[in-house]
C-alpha cells in the first residue's frame, strides 16, 4: 500500500495524538510543523476515519522492506518500527504497535493464547481498551515467579482485563523436576483439557526469548546456569512458550523440554493467526529459528531486525541485497 507524502503525515499526527497522548504541541515539535497544521491533520484524520488504530498500523505496514520480507518468509503480514517518525529509538515502539496490531486481529468471541515474557508484559502495560465480547484469553505455558512488575498469571489477566474479556491462567509450573511428575500433571484431567483446547484458539500473542545469563527463562528461574550452557551445547537458540528450539526451529531433544508444562507445538502451529513481536536486536538468531519453524503467520519487529532477516535470506540465496528504503 502506497502512502502519499500528505497521507503521511495525517497518520503520524493521528498516530502521535491519539495513540501516544501527545499534546498538539508535542506533536508539531516532533513532526516539524505548526501547531495549526497538526490540529488541521486531526481534523482530517477524523473526517477521514482513519483515527482508529487499525487504519494507523497501515502506515507501519506500507513499508517496502515489510512487503519483500512477507515475501522472503512466507508470512501474512509483517509491520516495522523504524527510528525517528515517532521515537529516537524503533525498538521503544514495538510494544504500542504490537498492541495496536493485536487489536486489530483479535474479534468478538475470539479464543486468545497468549504466551508470556517481558515483551508480552510491555504490550501488556500499553495496550488500550476494547469493549469486546465473548473473547476468552489463555495462557499457552506453566508460571513461574516473576523479577518484573507483575506474574506471569497477571500479564495474562491484564490483557484479558484490556479486552474486557475472561481470563483463563495455567494454574502448573512451567518446570517440573522430573519428566514422571511432569507426565503426572499433564494427564490431570483440568491441565489436559487446557492443552488440549490449545489448538481451538483463534489468535496467538507471543515472542521468542534468548538463551543467555540475562533471558527470561534465567532470570525468572525456569533455567538454571549450568542447565542453561548444556542446552546451547546440544544446539538450543530460542525459547517458545517456554520449551527450547533448535537453529532449524525443531523442539530441541532433552530432558528440561520433557519437563516443561507447555502447548505442544503443533497445536500452536495449528491456531490460524499468530503474532509474534520481537523487540530487542539479540534476539536475531531465536528469531530466524522460530522463522525457520513456521511458528509466526504475523510479525512485528523493527526495521534494523527486517533488513538483517532479508541480508541472511539474500545469501542464502545468492542475490544482492537491496538498499533499504528510507524511513
Amino acid at each position: 500500500m502506497a502512502f502519499r507524502s500528505a497521507d503521511q503525515i495525517i497518520h503520524k499526527a493521528a498516530w502521535l495524538y491519539y495513540t501516544h497522548g501527545l499534546r498538539q504541541d508535542e506533536v508539531a515539535q516532533r513532526l516539524g510543523i505548526s501547531r495549526a497544521s497538526v490540529a488541521l491533520h486531526l481534523r482530517r484524520a477524523r473526517e477521514a476515519g482513519i483515527v482508529n488504530i487499525s487504519t494507523s498500523t497501515d502506515l507501519f505496514r506500507a513499508d517496502m522492506m515489510a512487503r519483500r520480507l512477507e515475501d522472503a518468509s512466507g508470512l501474512d503480514g509483517v509491520w516495522l518500527s523504524r527510528e525517528g517518525d515517532f521515537s529516537p529509538d524503533a525498538a521503544s515502539e514495538i510494544p504500542k504497535l504490537a498492541a495496536s496490531v493485536f487489536l486489530e486481529m483479535v474479534g468478538n468471541g475470539d479464543r486468545v493464547g497468549v504466551a508470556w515474557g517481558r515483551t508480552i508484559y510491555a504490550i501488556a502495560d500499553v495496550m488500550s481498551h476494547a469493549d469486546l465480547r465473548d473473547v476468552t484469553v489463555v495462557e499457552l505455558c506453566g508460571n513461574l515467579g516473576s523479577p518484573y512488575a507483575y506474574r506471569p498469571d497477571q500479564c495474562i489477566m491484564e490483557i484479558a482485563r484490556r479486552l474486557n474479556a475472561r481470563g483463563l491462567n495455567f494454574y502448573a509450573p512451567l518446570v517440573l523436576s522430573s519428566e514422571r511428575l511432569a507426565g503426572e500433571l499433564r494427564a490431570e484431567p483440568v491441565i489436559r483439557e487446557q492443552l488440549e483446547r490449545v489448538s481451538e484458539c483463534d489468535l496467538a500473542l507471543f515472542t521468542v526469548g534468548t538463551l543467555d545469563e540475562d533471558s527470561h527463562a534465567v532470570r525468572c528461574g525456569a533455567l538454571g546456569r549450568q542447565e542453561l550452557a548444556k542446552l546451547r551445547s546440544m544446539g538450543a537458540v530460542g525459547v517458545i512458550a517456554g520449551q527450547v528450539i533448535a537453529a532449524d526451529g525443531t523442539q530441541l531433544d532433552c530432558d528440561y523440554n520433557r519437563r516443561v508444562i507447555s502447548a505442544d507445538f503443533d497445536a500452536v502451529k495449528a491456531i490460524p493467526k499468530r503474532l509474534m513481536v520481537v523487540q530487542e536486536d539479540e534476539k536475531f538468531e531465536p528469531l530466524l529459528a522460530a522463522i525457520n519453524g513456521r511458528f509466526a503467520t504475523h510479525l512485528v519487529l523493527t526495521a534494523r531486525m527486517a533488513a538483517r532477516l532479508l541480508e541472511r535470506a539474500n545469501v542464502a540465496a545468492g542475490v544482492e541485497t537491496p538498499a533499504p528504503a528510507s524511513a
